[in-house]
Parts: C-alpha cells; structure tokens; sequence
C-alpha cells in the first residue's frame, strides 16, 4: 500500500472520527447531519469576522476567545490611560506643590467609581430600560459572568464587556479634575464627581450605547435621535469638557490668576503621560469595536493618524505665530487629536481621519488661546478646551463624514440618513448632552458646597493641596 493511499485512508478515519453524528446517505439522499454542520460552519465565520451569533442554536458554547482576549487587553490599556497616563500628564501641568493632589483624585476615582459601577452603574447604563436609563436587572452585576450578552456582542463575555465599560467611566470624571487643578478641596471634588456619574455618565451611556437608548442610532431602531458615537465623543469628552467650563466659572480664578507663574513644573512628566495616553487610546477606540475584528484595525489606524496630524498641526501653528514649536503644543495637539477622532473612529475613512487631526490641531489651539483669555475664565489645564472643544468637533465631523463603506453597519437603522442628515442628528445628541452637562453641574455644585465648601482657604491654596489634603509632598528636594 503506498503511502499517499494510507494518508487518505487516515485522514477518512478522522473525519468519521470527528463527525459522529453524520448518517452517511445512499445515493440521491441528503446526510442528516448537513443542517447542523452548516450551522457549525456559520458559527465559526461568525466568530472570525466578529459577526451576528444565533445564541439559540449555537453549537461553540461560551465567549469567542480571541475576541475575549483583545477587549481584556483593551480594557487594560483603557485603565492604563487614567493610572498612570492621566495623572502624569495633569501632574506634570500643575505647579510643584500640586502634583500629588491631581494624581490623588484619580487614583480615588478609580476606586470610587468601580464600586458604583459594581452597585447600579453598569446595570443603569447597559441594562434594559427607559430610552434614558437602564434599570435594575445588573444591579451588584448580578447575572454578569463568562457568557456573552448579545445585546452588546456575541463572542465576548459579559463580564468582560462590563470591565471594559468601567474604564470609560473611570476615566471621564477624572478628565474634568483638569479645570479646576489646584483650587478645589478633595472632598469637594469627589462628592461632586460621584454625584456626576449618576446623574450625567449613566444616562448618557445608556441614552447612546444602551440597547434601548435615546441617541443609540446604529442599533437601535426605535431611538428618537438617530446619533452615532463610536467611543466617546458625547458621554466622555463632550460631558466632560461642558461640566468642566462651567464647574471652574462657577469655582472662580485660582490665587494669583493672571499676576503668577502657572507654568507647568514638570513637562517631562507631561510628555511621558501623553504617551502612555497615546497607546491607551488604541484600546479606548479599537476596543469599541467589541472585537478583533476589521473595524477595530481601522479604528486603530484612524486613532494613529488623527493623533499624529493633531500634533503636527498644533505645533505647526504655534511655531507659526510664536516662532517655536512646544513640547506642550505637540502634547496638546495629539491629545485633541485623539479626542477628534474619538466618535468617528470607526465611522470614517483614513483620509477624513487626517482632516478631522488638522481640525483637532487648528480648533482647540484657539480655544485654549485665544477664547480663554478673551473670555478670562481658568480652566487651569484647559480640559474644555481641549475634550469639550474637540469632543464637539469631533462629534458633528463624524455626522459629515461618517461612511458606509468603512463600517456597513452604517446601512441599517442609518441607512436614511448616513451621507446626508446625520449631521443634524449629531447636533441634537451634541445639544442634549450639552443641556444635561450644564444644568446639573449647576445644580450638583451648590448642593457640594451646601455640605462640604467647594474652595480650601486662600491660605491652605497658597501652601498647596499636597500637603493640605494629603500631608505629603511630591518631592522632596535638597534634603534626606
């Protein structure tokens, strides 16, 4: 027997083998077993493409791996871009006698956060409800284990999926920690931001993300505005960056506003967190794919081409109209870059990704310039200019250059209105989040200070927060 015909004869015994169900037909007759090796077959394209599962009839039980394996990654690289992205990048901004305080309120968020999300937070953003909150059914993330909710993705685990979402929710109260650095007691701060997660964040992420949101146009098909967000343009950066305005109008100018030094004390700590903001922001935009699928490797090709033409643009102007291109400038410029491209990442083609970067360059550079001083309010590391300012940009350019052919899920409950009135279904979503983010920061900041005072004394801001708040210091220098 030749060793061709004895490797044919082995490889027929393992295919039996491997398909004991199959009742061989005779001749003219169909095998019994086609319909649910079919359905096999479907499965397994539906998990390499990240595709719609039939969890009825699925025969791969459980999450898909891989994809399990990319939203974990992603759900650290998320984290990553608060602890330590986020407080290096605000440490190194604020004055030396600061730099702890600012690192502080995002490591108490982190905390603080993750128990509402575990309490209610998830369950009121990602559980079925209203049009405007989620209910009760997540609630101590009850139910929420290793298998997939198809309301959200069929290969990845709902636990995972939850861990993902928490580090979005992390991460956008701390941003607004940015405008009012270095003037607002921790208490303060942190009772006002906690109050903020439950009237601002979970609605929102439910009203956009939810199955049965407001604002959730791609998969909801009943949603009263048709608005897209990819990752974030409204329930993190445009949230953040509105209640940031009017949070450090509301606080006043920081002591010696306009007549001291408020350079940064540290801009290698600031570009060091600008990095690590970079390469978190892969998994905060490829990660909204909910897969290692084809949209998630555009995300992350728009993500990188947005956040480098950001910076060039930045520092293009700066160089321009004041002779020198900064490290702040290129730091800045990525960063708006970053949060431009934030709703549209998964919407939008490579070549609109370098638009929207040069918006993000041109746009927030005169807001953080120009608009703050003709306006004289201190947004002390320019959180509105630079998350509420872009997230705006961001949000209405994605309505205009949102694409089909990037993302054919655009054809489904959009198909009316992609390339045409999407736009102004962004501006409706980008004028309730707005409305929403004022009116109850308003609201929640005289309620913080009826209880606990908003501003520490003029003495305790002249000392620093370091010491005041935390009885430690950032460095100490000269000495043992």
């Amino acid at each position: 027997m030749s060793r061709h015909l004895l490797a044919a004869l082995l490889l027929f015994g393992l295919v039996c083998a491997l398909l004991p169900g199959v009742a061989w037909a005779q001749p003219g007759e169909t095998p019994v077993a086609t319909a649910d090796l079919e359905r096999r077959i479907a499965d397994l394209e539906a998990y390499v493409n990240n595709g719609a599962r039939d969890m009825e009839t699925s025969k791969l039980a459980g999450p898909g791996p891989g994809h399990n394996a990319w939203l974990m990654t992603c759900a650290a690289l998320v984290l990553f871009m608060t602890l330590p992205g986020l407080a290096l990048f605000y440490g190194g901004l604020v004055r030396q006698k600061n730099v702890l305080s600012v690192m502080a309120q995002c490591l108490g968020l982190a905390g603080a956060v993750a128990v509402l999300w575990w309490a209610f937070g998830y369950s009121l953003a990602f559980s079925p409800g209203s049009s405007l909150i989620g209910g009760f059914d997540y609630a101590g993330l009850a139910g929420v284990d290793g298998n997939p909710n198809a309301d959200y993705s069929g290969w990845v685990s709902e636990s995972v999926f939850a861990m993902f979402q928490l580090m979005f929710a992390i991460i956008t109260p701390a941003l607004i920690v940015g405008a009012v650095a270095e003037r607002m007691k921790y208490a303060a701060i942190m009772l006002f931001l906690l109050g903020w997660m439950v009237v601002v964040y979970f609605p929102l992420a439910h009203m956009v993300w939810g199955v049965d949101g407001l604002m959730n146009g791609m998969w909801n098909a009943g949603a009263a505005i048709k608005a897209i967000d990819f990752a974030g343009g409204t329930v993190v950066h445009m949230s953040s960056g509105w209640t940031a305005l009017v949070l450090c109008l509301l606080l006043g100018k920081r002591k010696g506003h306009g007549t001291e030094n408020f350079a940064p004390h540290s801009m290698v700590l600031t570009m060091v967190g600008t990095g690590m903001l970079w390469v978190g922001w892969y998994g905060f935009n490829a990660g909204s794919a909910a897969g290692s699928d084809g949209i998630a490797a555009h995300a992350f090709m728009t993500t990188t081409l947005a956040a480098g033409v950001g910076g060039l643009s930045w520092a293009a102007i700066e160089w321009a109209t004041r002779g020198k291109p900064t490290v702040l400038g290129f730091c800045s410029g990525i960063v708006g870059g970053l949060v431009v491209i934030t709703p549209g990442a998964g919407f939008v083609s490579a070549t609109s990704a370098v638009v929207m970067g040069v918006f993000a360059g041109i746009v927030p550079f005169y807001a953080c310039t120009k608009l703050k001083n003709a306006l004289k309010y201190d947004d002390a590391l320019d959180t509105f200019g630079i998350h509420g300012v872009g997230g705006t940009i961001g949000a209405l350019l994605t309505g205009i250059f949102a694409s089909p052919e990037v993302n054919p899920n655009l054809l489904g409950n959009l198909k009316d209105v992609v390339g045409s009135t999407l736009w102004l279904e962004q501006l409706k979503a980008m004028a309730f989040t707005i409305v929403l983010s004022v009116i109850a920061t308003v609201v929640l900041a005289y309620v913080v200070k009826a209880i606990v005072g908003l501003r520490p004394t003029l003495e305790d801001e002249e000392t620093g927060l370091d010491l005041v708040d935390h009885g430690e210091r950032g460095y100490h220098l000269g000495g043992a």
